[in-house]
């Protein structure tokens, strides 16, 4: 497997395989890979001839209170399992290769990026959407692979496809879980024990509103207050959101009348933990 630094490596190598006839995928992940990511780039390499994966903290997706720096990294590790895994090249850039010190460039969004995420984190979105859009220029992907955990940013980088006429199919992939049920996320390793042991009752709040859908309740806010009663007998844990969208244009809809996202943000102490399910109709 390559593990390349710079744009211009990696653009000479998708057009060599390109020049071959051979169809590209791209994961891109902000690296310390665990199995959820692992799952993403298992679909890619069954569905592509070769697999891009890049690994890069992405420093305009977080806000000044973040934990940027903090963000867990092992590029070794990544490597590893990338390669293992079967991809064919670990594209990990230096901050000032994808961001030149003049940089003014950004894609932004309305509507979509407004409620869930976007209202705690309001430059994430923009963030996301610029080093995505980079990624997707320097690698021409033909299929690029996100997990549904970031349901909104799934949901934000197919309107963006679709709205810029990118020539690429978006592929979500299913959230990938503890035996405990609870979310697999790099942001696990900052829970202490005791954190770690109230963090499942994000999933146990996730379980019961996607029970209570399946049984056929469609008045979303008895569902959301069930979930949110759930959450508040965890003394660790205290709630940003929890919130019922369509799933479509990631507006308020607290009616099971069409396909919903189910979506929540909780702090376990002070680590920010997200977990959601789809209802589709």
């Amino acid at each position: 497997m390559i593990l390349e630094k710079t744009v211009k490596g990696v653009r000479e190598q998708v057009k060599e395989w390109k020049r071959q006839g051979l169809t590209v995928g791209l994961v891109p992940t902000m690296g310390y890979l665990h199995e959820g990511h692992q799952s993403l780039i298992k679909r890619a390499v069954e569905e592509n001839d070769r697999v891009v994966v890049s690994d890069f903290v992405n420093p305009i997706q977080f806000g000044p209170t973040e934990d940027l720096e903090s963000y867990p990294r092992d590029l070794d590790a990544d490597f590893k399992l990338c390669e293992e895994t079967g991809a064919a090249l670990l594209f990990n850039p230096e901050v000032d290769e994808m961001y030149v010190g003049d940089f003014v460039t950004f894609v932004d969004m309305d509507g979509v990026t407004k409620e869930l995420c976007g209202k705690s984190r309001p430059i994430h979105f923009r963030g996301v959407c610029t080093v995505v859009s980079k990624l997707f220029n320097i690698v021409t992907p033909d299929k690029a692979y996100f997990g549904q955990k970031d349901a909104q940013q799934l949901a934000v980088i197919r309107h963006m496809v679709r709205d810029l006429n990118m020539d690429i199919e978006i592929v979500g992939c299913p959230i990938i879980r503890e035996e405990d049920g609870l979310a697999k996320s790099s942001r696990n390793t900052y829970l202490s024990a005791e954190e770690r042991k109230a963090a499942v009752v994000l999933s146990r709040a996730i379980f019961k509103g996607q029970e209570m859908v399946k049984a056929g309740e469609t008045d979303g806010e008895k569902v959301l207050q069930t979930m949110k009663d759930i959450i508040s007998e965890e003394p660790l844990a205290k709630i940003d959101y929890v919130e019922m969208v369509a799933w479509d244009s990631i507006e308020v809809h607290h009616s099971v009348d069409q396909s919903v996202l189910v979506a929540m943000a909780v702090y376990i102490g002070k680590t920010r933990l997200i977990d959601n399910f789809i209802f589709e109709k």
